[in-house]
């Protein structure tokens, strides 16, 4: 299963300087994932949590797989977003798009 990214708030950037933050994006995603095929499958499972229990599900109704794919999604895409947006960003305001 593989994935595409595309970077939107790049204002003033270059094609090329896009191109590198989205390579940047990637890279630290799939490493904090552990590994590019995992993306697709760990972002997928994610999304199908998101759609039960909302965009913030409580622990307490998830569960231990669930919790476990919830954590490690948001602190991949946290650091990816952090890479490539800077640490004071926030996350509403990264402009990306993930396709599977």
């Amino acid at each position: 299963m593989s994935y595409t990214l595309t970077l939107f708030d790049a204002d003033g950037a270059t094609e090329t300087q896009r191109r590198a933050a989205e390579q940047r994006f990637r890279q630290v995603l799939e490493e904090s994932l552990g590994d590019a095929c995992l993306v697709a499958p760990v972002y997928t499972a994610y999304l199908r949590i998101v759609a039960t229990y909302g965009e913030a599900p409580s622990p307490d109704v998830l569960t231990d797989a669930e919790r476990e794919i919830v954590e490690q999604w948001q602190a991949a895409e946290t650091a990816a977003v952090v890479a490539v947006f800077g640490p004071h960003r926030y996350m509403g305001d990264a402009m990306y798009e993930i396709r599977v």
